[in-house]
């Protein structure tokens, strides 16, 4: 198998023939009977499992990865598992009828419904051990689900412009427009991944045939073609905050500060969007023994260097307290993770231009390895002031940037509301935040932490596990806290995934152990990662009692 060098654009008539087979083929989208789509997603679930090995080889191959190495896991895992994972689940809730019941849900003191949606099943609390997931539905919600099953409305067409970091992303974005929000759909795939789209193809190929998804290629011309069009119902962005803004205000700068003045957006149809964030990793301080400060410290390195840092939950600020007595143990510790780390490539377009900005803001900054045209060295940034406006906060790296800031507190309890109070008013974004905290600190500061949790204004919050595990469970939503908008558009507008089909979440949050075991899939450290995916591929399209110990084994081996 060879990756193409370039991909040629798809030419403008190819693009109408395309739109006018979706918007013909729209309303016999919205006919489709549960039964119909449960088929199409069986199929497309078992033609993403012939397809999962090329998908990941060429993926590694555009980042250079070795594909037979351990770390071409992280692929599987972000490609074509997560995937089939999002297919599964999305099936169970259509045999529901789109009403499956969480396996828990309650309301808070303020009355906000919080549903658990992880473990769904005895088979989760092995596999997920001492894991569990919540969707916290938006105050005053009831906990309905489906509307667009219980009240069936006229399908529309959607863009998506897919993004062009991980792989299933857009994948799992084709399924929330198909079989959450009841849209047939064009996807522009990424410039920088479009080799993609053949496995996509592949994998969808049953929705193709029909006439329900067309894929095409091209950069910003066709993009903006695709957005002015006038069949073009709704559009659905994964990017920056920046391509958001020239998509709705206008080209330049003083196109969009004109545009948002005279409240005079340029595209008026509806628009979702997931657009980054500046993630923080709030650390919480406590009496820490050296295996877990060697813990999570190598958690932090896998949190910041997960496909080579270009994602948008990976962590780009480090916040501990500065009355922490271990504070610069851990500090140090980190440091030598992120040191020990195997530099990764440079694969995303900008990550040395966004890097030498970062270097050039911050002289103090130190680069953990040496920089070359191909990659950009694990960095950490000491010293980074905890006020508005900083470079650092407010500016997403997007390559393998730590940012360290020292809150001034001496407890627990302090450091959490202080902590709150920064993250959401200071750094950039709503999309994802992580909060490390041990077990003895958890039990004596519960109400604490509880209340801080309700406070933290992010979509997807991961409590001792990485914030983008969120993304990939599919029970969970990944999406921006709610209360943006289209004039200040921060980590975008609406949600994804969401395989209960909440009709108002709020936000998700995710729990793990302090120490987690077997070895996290997102650790630079782990020593089997593909061996395992390969397991948890066979296991995520078909669990049974009869695939767990495969991963299980597997894992132990990490």
């Amino acid at each position: 198998m060879t990756i193409p060098v370039s991909i040629s654009a798809t030419t403008l008539d190819e693009i109408e023939r395309a739109i006018f087979n979706l918007h013909h083929h729209r309303n016999r989208w919205a006919q489709t009977t549960i039964t119909q789509r449960l088929v199409y997603l069986q199929s497309c679930l078992d033609r993403t499992i012939t397809v999962a090995d090329d998908w990941m080889t060429a993926a590694c191959q555009a980042k250079g990865v070795d594909p037979q190495s351990s770390l071409a896991g992280e692929e599987l895992v972000t490609g074509a598992i997560s995937t089939v994972r999002n297919m599964r689940l999305l099936m169970n809730s259509l045999q529901a009828g789109g009403q499956l019941s969480p396996p828990k849900i309650w309301q808070r003191e303020n009355g906000q419904f919080v549903a658990e949606v992880l473990p769904a099943h005895p088979i989760d609390r092995l596999l997920y051990l001492g894991y569990r997931a919540e969707v916290w539905l938006e105050p005053g919600a009831a906990p309905t689900q489906a509307q667009i099953y219980r009240e069936p409305t006229a399908s529309k067409v959607a863009l998506i412009l897919g993004a062009g970091n991980l792989s299933s992303i857009v994948a799992m974005d084709v399924l929330s427009k198909l079989f959450s929000e009841n849209q047939v759909a064009i996807v522009k795939m990424n410039p920088v991944n479009a080799y993609m789209g053949e496995y996509l193809a592949q994998a969808f190929a049953p929705l193709v045939r029909d006439g329900f998804l067309e894929i095409v290629y091209g950069g910003v011309e066709v993009g903006k073609y695709l957005c002015q069009h006038p069949q073009i119902e709704t559009i659905h962005i994964t990017g920056s905050h920046k391509t958001h803004d020239a998509i709705v205000w206008g080209a330049t700068e003083i196109e969009q500060q004109q545009s948002k003045a005279a409240h005079y957006p340029r595209i008026t149809k509806p628009i979702t969007s997931e657009l980054g964030c500046v993630t923080p990793i709030l650390v919480v301080p406590g009496k820490w023994s050296q295996a877990d400060l060697t813990f999570q410290a190598r958690q932090v390195a896998g949190i910041v260097t997960q496909n080579a840092s270009f994602n948008c939950a990976s962590g780009q600020v480090l916040v501990t307290a500065s009355g922490w007595a271990q504070q610069a143990e851990f500090l140090a510790a980190v440091k030598r993770e992120l040191a020990a780390t195997p530099a990764r490539q440079a694969y995303y377009p900008g990550a040395q231009d966004r890097y030498q900005a970062f270097l050039d803001s911050y002289p103090q900054s130190e680069p953990l390895g040496t920089r070359t045209p191909a990659i950009v060295p694990w960095t950490i940034i000491p010293d980074v002031p905890p006020i508005a406006g900083e470079y650092a906060l407010t500016e997403e790296a997007f390559c393998g940037v730590l940012a360290e800031v020292s809150i001034e507190a001496q407890t627990a309890a302090d450091f959490l509301t202080k902590a709150v109070e920064f993250a959401n008013d200071r750094v950039w974004g709503t999309l994802s935040c992580t909060l490390l905290v041990d077990t003895q600190t958890q039990k004596k500061y519960d109400r604490e932490l509880d209340t801080a949790i309700a406070h933290l204004k992010y979509g997807a919050i991961g409590v001792n596990i990485w914030s983008g595990m969120l993304f990939y469970f599919g029970s969970t939503t990944w999406g921006a806290y709610p209360g943006n908008t289209l004039a200040d558009i921060g980590s975008g507008i609406g949600f994804v995934h969401n395989s209960y089909l909440f009709d108002r979440p709020q936000k998700s949050v995710a729990y793990a152990p302090f120490r987690i075991f077997p070895t996290p899939a997102w650790f630079a450290t782990h020593q089997n990662l593909l061996g395992m995916a390969r397991q948890l591929l066979k296991f995520e399209a078909y669990p049974s009692w009869q695939n767990l110990p495969g991963v299980v084994m597997a894992a132990l081996r990490g």
